[in-house]
């Protein structure tokens, strides 16, 4: 059994837990049909209200809300709290096309730092350790993220941000750094350089990434070149950052979705409908408890199965999806066979 967080949370029963969902859908269907036009607009063109939610299969009654709603919504068209209540802000990259905007109140932080905690407790970190934050400050949440977490856990952060990476490695020696935050590739290039310069971080132990798939060939290339256990962390802008709806544990044998603050969902991407446990689908996340911008029934066009709703080995009764197999948008068909980028990947490193 690993370290925990919050050992109550992370190990009540599934009953507790559907109860637990059960309210905090209710909780947030009434919350956004009272405060945002943009929720109360959708619910009337379906000929819904609030009181037409009342357990967790009428979910699925509810419009499903696209990346497209959320950029036609910028830069704060579904905000559900007063601006002055605002503490924050983080967004997507737009690179085709108009960003997305995630929107934090103070809650939200904490709720954010919350499920980084456990992410950092389930990796093996304590408080008192160290870590090195490669990703950027700035509108990327991945900096950010990693902090209020590592805050809220009680961590040495490191806040070295992007770039440099001789420097980076300098300042993981200097410091005897135990965790490095990154993306993948990211941990690839320091591993490079680190191969140039005969390098080595003895205290190095461990790895968490995330906002890039990455196949079991690449873990094993990093924990090999890196001399660390390698973590595949999961969120995103939408759900409000790094970190918030996963990540593996210990086990690697799937990433728990944290279900006390989001209903995750597997669903056909054509029909919508949900489909059964081990059949691949697009993941779609409602938030239980974000107060600024919640999202009810988010497409994120990531495709991924349940793989179990059972107690994990290392203690954990949340579900565990698979690692994230692509996107839809990046599925290529040949000779009509469906084919992702990391499938070519670990062939290549294969």
């Amino acid at each position: 059994m690993s370290r925990m967080w919050n050992p109550k949370v992370e190990t009540m029963s599934r009953d507790e837990l559907a109860e637990h969902q059960t309210r905090g859908l209710r909780s947030i269907v009434r919350w956004t049909y009272e405060r945002s036009q943009f929720y109360r607009s959708r619910m009337d063109a379906a000929g819904l209200t609030p009181a037409d939610i009342r357990t967790l299969e009428d979910l699925r009654h509810l419009p499903m809300l696209t990346k497209e709603d959320l950029r036609q919504a910028y830069p704060l068209g579904i905000l559900c709290v007063d601006r002055e209540e605002l503490r924050e802000m983080h967004m997507s990259s737009g690179s085709t096309g108009t960003p997305v905007v995630m929107a934090y109140t103070e809650e939200d932080i904490d709720q954010w730092a919350e499920c980084m905690a456990r992410c950092y407790l389930m990796a093996g970190l304590a408080p008192g350790d160290t870590i090195q934050i490669t990703p950027s400050f700035g509108l990327f949440n991945g900096g950010f993220g990693f902090y209020h977490g590592a805050r809220k856990a009680g961590l040495f952060v490191i806040p070295a941000g992007s770039g440099n990476t001789r420097r980076q490695i300098e300042l993981m020696w200097d410091f005897q750094v135990k965790g490095l935050m990154g993306v993948v590739s990211y941990g690839i290039r320091i591993m490079e350089v680190m191969n140039e310069l005969n390098a080595s971080l003895p205290d190095l132990r461990i790895g968490i990434f995330g906002a890039e798939t990455f196949s079991e060939a690449m873990r094993e290339r990093l924990q090999a070149g890196l001399g660390i256990e390698a973590f595949d962390i999961y969120g995103m802008t939408e759900t409000g950052g790094v970190g918030t709806t996963g990540m593996d544990c210990c086990c690697h044998n799937g990433i728990h979705v944290w279900e006390d603050q989001y209903i995750a969902e597997v669903v056909d991407p054509n029909t919508g409908q949900p489909v059964d446990d081990g059949q691949q689908g697009e993941v779609v996340f409602t938030s239980l408890n974000r107060r600024a911008i919640p999202v009810v029934r988010f497409r994120t066009g990531d495709l991924a199965s349940v793989l179990s709703r059972r107690r994990c080995d290392c203690g954990r009764t949340s579900m565990r999806i698979s690692r994230i197999a692509g996107r839809i948008d990046d599925m290529l068909i040949v000779k009509g066979v469906n084919f992702f980028p990391r499938q070519v990947e670990q062939a290549l490193m294969e």
